[in-house]
């Protein structure tokens, strides 16, 4: 069984590239996230999606039972309509909002990179450069990545329930794929944002351009979720 849980944990770092979800992270980690937290954006997105997926894959194990098709697909749907909201966000943000992106210290901190708007002010320098810092476990992160986690789930206890001896062994594979998949998004997540920033710095207008790429290619995403579990 040994080589069943490799198996489980390699497919969680693979399950990080999934177009849906590769989407559902480029889209939240688009705002000038410095990678210590887009790191914090992808391992709440992969703890998000490990929590529903041991839950109710322990109850499918537990009873040995199957998800029913038509709710597997309502819940792929469910994710299909989330990609749209996510993406259009990101369109909404690129285009109303007057972003730029620049170093910026606070009393008594060190100096970091941060992205800011402008859309309600006056002149840049009379701007007061408030923002807000991401929190240790993003909220919204984690709420996407529980959506994830139950659209995920029959695929996942399909596989397990056809090469685990036992329950504990299927638990422990999902367990398993569960942590792949925590560190899988949040190297994905630093990937995503390390570029962006690196473009940013000097050219805001590409990174902007590749806001709005994100934004259309999430809503894209979205839409041939929905087409296909139609």
């Amino acid at each position: 069984m040994l080589s069943l849980l490799l198996l489980g944990f390699l497919l969680g770092l693979r399950h990080a590239l999934d177009a849906d979800h590769f989407a559902a992270i480029a889209a939240m980690t688009s705002r000038g996230l410095s990678a210590r937290d887009a790191v914090r954006y992808g391992a709440a997105w992969g703890l998000g999606h490990t929590v529903t997926l041991f839950v109710f894959g322990g109850i499918v194990l537990l009873v040995d039972g199957v998800i029913p098709q038509a709710f597997a697909s309502g819940l792929e749907m469910a994710v299909g309509v989330m990609l749209i909201v996510l993406g259009a966000d990101v369109l909404r943000r690129s285009l109303r909002a007057r972003l730029h992106y620049h170093v910026h210290q606070h009393d008594d901190e060190s100096a970091h990179f941060h992205a800011h708007s402008h859309q309600n002010d006056g002149p840049h320098a009379q701007s007061e450069h408030r923002h807000t810092h991401v929190p240790v476990l993003p909220m919204r992160a984690l709420l996407v990545g529980l959506m994830h986690g139950m659209a995920g789930t029959a695929a996942l206890v399909l596989l397990t329930l056809d090469q685990a001896e036992s329950l504990w062994i299927g638990l422990t594979y999902i367990a398993l794929f569960g942590v792949g998949s925590i560190l899988g998004m949040a190297a994905v997540s630093v990937v995503i944002s390390v570029p962006l920033n690196a473009c940013a710095k000097r050219l805001t207008w590409l990174h902007n351009g590749l806001q709005g790429a994100i934004g259309l290619g999430t809503v894209a995403v979205g839409a041939f979720v929905l087409i296909r579990f139609a």
